[in-house]
């Protein structure tokens, strides 16, 4: 017997979950496929225990401030073990808040892999289950490159079942994972190293960003290697070795390296030449604006689309597709721009819209740019300063507001108000006409001359 759905929703992550409730909530039969921990990449091994790891090392850094503030502590070290056991028991009960979401709307969670046999049916397992319509939400995996030893490193799922601190670390990357990783286990005590391909961090990132973390992460003690593309690693009595091509030196000692090499779509089980589902040449799915692939009752969210790959975008997403293939919302769809986000960097790191060199590239000389550098006030009665660094970017004689680039304490939570004002289309002067909340840090955003 063949199980039949309004709705089959392929992953449990924050893409498809949001799809499956929300389409539930239109009165849809909704079942959900996820052989995996509930939840997905975010609240498994990525946004939501990387914040708890971040928040770790970030108290780390406070305390080297606390006596400035007239508090005498003694510092005894950080016991990683205990508190992995709390965050990872923070997680379960995610997983399980999740589970009960489902069963609350009624949207049956089966647990299993898919395998598509046709367009509009997979098999889990030994049961066959057709969708009227079927939502590809199986997000991505980390990837490694092909080069001798790769099997030595971890990823990053592989971060966070490390039972204890290592000593000395490497990490490969320059992306978010690579800086976020690099910023928590420096903050938490490890000699760490960052190897990086080209010759900066976070590229896609606005100029003066990409400086400004590479300043704090020089100044935390995180040595950083540019320019350096491993070649292999291997095994010694040192420990693991990584050797960089062309390089003059080898780099050897290190308890774990770390793969932040990027991600991947997480498709290779489904079988979607089955299904008819097509892939581009970078093996993510491709879809249309409604987030439709090629196969007319097939859908995809989410980072196995390889657009924007971040978990509220894959939220966004999966709910207006279920509003308007479900509600009616005939036009109803994800627009893909002016999408805030951050790193979770030491101090934070913030961006909305163009960088300099993109409005430049499409506005040329109608382009104007304010910026700002300053201490922090916490940093005010210390004699380690740390710096903050804000730049807008305007264009055209009303000065529209297409760029705010941020970074400092507290970047990940001003943000998103300024977003909003960025996607109303605001100008410089109307975030001159707006009071400045003082003393704080978002109040130079206001400011600015």
């Amino acid at each position: 017997m063949t199980d039949k759905f309004d709705f089959l929703v392929i992953g449990g992550g924050s893409g498809g979950l949001a799809a499956a409730q929300r389409a539930a909530e239109y009165g849809a039969r909704v079942a959900v496929v996820e052989g995996g921990r509930l939840g997905g990449t975010c609240v498994n091994v990525g946004c939501v225990p990387k914040k708890v790891m971040w928040t770790a090392a970030s108290i780390a850094h406070q305390l080297n401030y606390a006596a400035d503030y007239g508090f005498n502590i003694e510092f005894k070290g950080h016991d990683w073990a205990g508190f992995k056991a709390r965050r990872d028991a923070y997680i379960k009960r995610l997983n399980g808040i999740y589970a009960r979401n489902l069963h609350n709307k009624e949207v049956e969670h089966i647990e299993g892999w898919a395998v598509f046999t046709a367009a509009n049916e997979i098999t889990v397992g030994d049961r066959k289950v057709q969708g009227e319509r079927i939502l590809i939400a199986t997000g991505g995996r980390p990837w490694r490159p092909a080069i001798p030893g790769a099997e030595l490193g971890i990823d990053s799922d592989g971060f966070f079942e490390l039972a204890e601190r290592p000593r000395k670390v490497a990490i490969i990357g320059s992306g978010y994972i690579a800086v976020e990783l690099a910023g928590v286990l420096r903050g938490l005590g490890s000699e760490t190293h960052l190897f990086a391909r080209k010759d900066s961090l976070l590229r896609t990132f606005d100029e003066m960003l990409q400086k400004a973390v590479i300043q704090a992460l020089q100044t935390s003690g995180v040595d950083l290697h540019f320019n350096a593309d491993p070649q292999s690693l291997e095994k010694t009595a040192n420990g693991l070795c990584v050797n960089i091509v062309d390089a003059d030196q080898d780099f050897d000692g290190f308890d774990s390296v770390i793969w932040a090499t990027g991600r991947v779509s997480n498709i290779d089980e489904l079988q979607l030449n089955k299904a008819g589902v097509a892939i581009d040449n970078k093996q993510f799915i491709t879809v249309d604006k409604y987030q439709r692939t090629n196969v007319k009752n097939i859908y995809a969210v989410g980072d196995v689309t390889g657009k924007a790959q971040l978990t509220p975008v894959a939220i966004a997403a999966g709910r207006r597709l279920s509003d308007r293939v479900f509600n009616g919302m005939k036009d109803r769809h994800l627009e893909y721009h002016t999408i805030p986000t951050v790193v979770f960097t030491h101090p934070p790191t913030g961006t909305v819209g163009l960088t300099e060199a993109e409005a430049r590239k499409e506005y040329g000389d109608a382009v104007k740019v304010y910026r700002s550098r300053f201490t922090p006030m916490f940093y005010g009665l210390s004699e380690q300063k740390g710096f903050a660094e804000m730049k807008l970017v305007v264009t055209g004689k009303q000065e529209k507001v297409v760029g705010c680039h941020l970074f400092g304490d507290g970047a990940d939570e001003m943000l998103q108000g300024f977003a909003v004002a960025i996607r109303m289309g605001a100008t410089k002067k109307e975030f001159d006409d707006t009071i400045a909340i003082h003393p704080t840090g978002a109040e130079e955003l206001v400011t600015m001359r």
